[in-house]
């Protein structure tokens, strides 16, 4: 894994300045420069405002007792594209700004959502599940729900199950 992204940071920086060197032959340094800046400026600013669209939208959803899924995975996708608005290059910039529009959003948590049901589908049918909770515990006072099959701590008020099914 961490190589994978040691060649993906390292491809992708390489390609941006492969592209920024060619567009200031283009264009020129200046308007490279101001291009870099716009786009920059104007992602940071669409980042926020779709953010804060995003969390109107969480606090809602969690107003109505709804779990709000689609708007934390939205959140996620509007805290990258934030990351890579400011982040110098051409690339970095198309795909920021295609993580800001919401018909590209849904289709990214449709492919997210497919992706972890799958994953989920195989871990059940493979005989083991992990679910891991950080801080809450299980939703309800300690013991209210018995104790889960088998469980540890990975951090104070966290809890890991491991769920492998027994042989009757």
């Amino acid at each position: 894994m961490l190589a994978r992204l040691f060649l993906l940071f390292t491809v992708t920086t390489t390609v941006e300045l492969a592209i920024l060197v060619q567009l200031g032959r283009m264009m020129g340094f200046a308007p490279t420069l101001g291009l870099v800046l716009v786009t920059g400026a104007l992602g940071a600013a669409l980042a926020r405002r779709e953010g804060l669209r995003t969390l109107g939208d969480i606090q809602r959803s969690l107003a109505a007792g709804e779990l709000p899924t689609d708007g934390l995975l939205d959140g996620v996708c509007i805290l990258l594209a934030g990351a890579l608005l400011v982040t110098p290059g051409v690339l970095t910039d198309m795909t920021g700004f295609l993580l800001l529009i919401p018909a590209s959003r849904g289709w990214l948590r449709r492919r997210i959502a497919a992706q972890l049901g799958q994953r989920i589908q195989a871990g059940v049918t493979s005989g083991s599940l992990r679910v891991v909770s950080f801080g809450g515990g299980f939703g309800g006072p300690p013991g209210a729900y018995g104790p889960p099959p088998t469980s540890r701590s990975p951090r104070p008020g966290g809890t890991v199950i491991d769920v492998t099914p027994t042989e009757d």
